[in-house]
């Protein structure tokens, strides 16, 4: 396969690992209010540690299955580098929950799009190459559709704990993305790191479960409803095992910059998903989720989002090749 082909293919699995971490929030929604029925008195950190602990354990289970035969010969640099996604990840994770406690829901989902920008910052420092005229507008149009799309409002915005906890993860997220592209990994089999990463994530996550479950039970209750099976059921299989597996298989064809401003299709793909998909869990799960309406804000945030994709796919503004 060309290396033009194999950057295409690449560029349409990662805009389809965004629709599946878009499948997340709603579903994710829909667990809480499930496991809020089921443990009314319990704190949501337990609640979301669990199931992340859960999700990524399953995943890590699934993944060692499928790899049995290939994980015996798992290399040290594929340990070191699945360790590695395994704590920014769940860093980012952490630090963009406890973020959220103190800042409002539209300038989190703002600012944890800043990998978009600290990418280019970060090949601009270390690497001494300055972005492109077109990654620059591509960066440009993609920031300001996020704030229209979050709705952010800038007379009310602050530098405080949240915000400054939500930088703190999107920088986490931006350690992920420049993890799979480190060229130390280029040889790394993806079945045998994603297996290490999931695995890590689980063992990083024991504490805090310890920490916060009120008994050893509520372990279990948190999960003793079809409902509540169902939506972990989807968010290991389509949420991670799938999404992340081909995130980490295909990134590396594409630069770090690129991956960064193709992962911000992934709010845009939420909200469209947000306008049916809550109904749909409602109606299955006997509680009430009211599906959102559709907006100028999304389409004019969601325009300018994919208008930057786009242009970021195209070949305008790429420099002309001199035949001789």
């Amino acid at each position: 396969m060309s290396a033009e082909k194999l950057h295409g293919r690449a560029v349409r699995m990662l805009v389809f690992c965004t629709t599946l971490w878009a499948l997340s929030f709603p579903v994710m929604k829909a667990l809480s209010l499930e496991q809020h029925r089921l443990l009314p008195d319990t704190g949501s950190w337990f609640c979301t540690a669990l199931g992340v602990m859960y999700r990524f354990g399953v995943a890590g289970l699934v993944m060692f299955l499928f790899n049995i035969h290939v994980i015996k010969t798992i290399s040290r640099l594929e340990i070191e580098q699945g360790i590695a996604l395994a704590f920014f990840g769940v860093a980012g994770i952490l630090f963009q929950m406890d973020g959220l406690a103190y800042t409002l829901a539209s300038t989190s989902a703002f600012l944890t799009q800043g990998y978009c920008v600290f990418i280019p910052l970060w090949t601009l420092v270390v690497n001494r190459r300055r972005p492109t005229l077109k990654i620059f507008l591509s960066t440009l149009v993609v920031v300001v559709g996020v704030a229209v799309l979050a709705d952010l409002n800038f007379h009310s915005f602050k530098l405080g704990r949240g915000e400054l906890e939500t930088l703190i993860a999107s920088l986490m997220f931006t350690g992920q993305i420049l993890l799979l592209e480190n060229p130390r990994y280029a040889a790394n089999r993806t079945g045998n790191f994603s297996t290490v990463m999931f695995l890590t994530m689980t063992l990083l996550c024991l504490p805090l479960v310890w920490a916060t479950a009120p008994s050893a039970a509520a372990c279990l209750r948190a999960y003793a409803s079809p409902t509540a099976l169902g939506d972990l059921a989807v968010l290991v299989v389509f949420c991670t095992v799938f999404a992340y597996t081909l995130m980490n298989r295909w990134q590396r064809h594409v630069a770090a910059t690129e991956a960064g401003l193709i992962y911000c299709v992934e709010p845009v793909v939420a909200s469209v998903l947000a306008l049916f998909l809550p109904g749909w869990l409602s109606h299955w799960s006997g509680f009430d989720y009211a599906n959102e309406e559709l907006t100028a804000r999304l389409l004019f945030g969601g325009g300018l989002i994919t208008a930057a994709n786009i242009l970021l796919q195209s070949s305008w503004l790429e420099p002309r090749r001199i035949q001789v």
